[in-house]
């Protein structure tokens, strides 16, 4: 390419490729570390794995600054509404990774508090699994992602581009029922 540009003055490319390039080589993550999947996303970010040799290495903790959202850890149904709120306040196009075996399928809390898997609220580009999984699995995971954006087409022809405002979406809490519930709570005096 440079013995393109030495001898013609010029390099021609399509405007979706120039986007997509500039898009995937500048991601900027929006860290949510809920639990000890973050530690993991931390070391992630250090100077051992050098995330900013891929252009991310700009932890966003406003929404409204990053276009990558990295959710580690165990998510329950009270923070889903805060984590929902966080993914509507980033601007499109906006993906979403899924870090670590409680937040894809709420691990080993079986409990009714634990969402078991946070694409029952939210559209998950990629998942990376392990409990916690290694800094070398969520770098592959950046990479992943960076690819899906190169091969995106932001200027298709017909491209209507909305202003309409998402509508919020319900999250449903289950109801608790059982002995816990049905019996009225002891007060104990010493």
């Amino acid at each position: 390419m440079m013995d393109e540009l030495q001898s013609e003055g010029f390099i021609t490319s399509k405007i979706d490729d120039l986007v997509n390039w500039a898009r995937a080589n500048a991601v900027w993550p929006m860290p949510l570390g809920i639990s000890c999947c973050a530690i993991e996303m931390m070391h992630f970010a250090g100077p051992r794995y050098d995330v900013s040799r891929f252009g991310s290495e700009v932890f966003r903790f406003s929404p409204r600054q990053s276009d990558l959202l990295i959710v580690a850890g165990t998510v329950t149904y009270k923070m889903s509404k805060v984590v929902r709120k966080i993914y509507d306040q980033m601007p499109a196009p906006k993906w979403v990774i899924a870090m670590g075996v409680c937040t894809v399928s709420g691990g080993i809390y079986r409990t009714y508090s634990v969402v078991q898997g946070i694409n029952q609220f939210l559209p998950v580009d990629l998942y990376v699994v392990g409990c916690p999984p290694r800094p070398d699995s969520l770098l592959k995971g950046l990479m992943m992602i960076q690819d899906q954006i190169r091969h995106d087409r932001p200027f298709k022809r017909g491209t209507i581009i909305d202003s309409t405002p998402q509508q919020p979406i319900e999250i449903p809490i289950p109801l608790i029922e059982g002995p816990a519930k049905t019996q009225p709570s002891r007060i104990i005096t010493v």
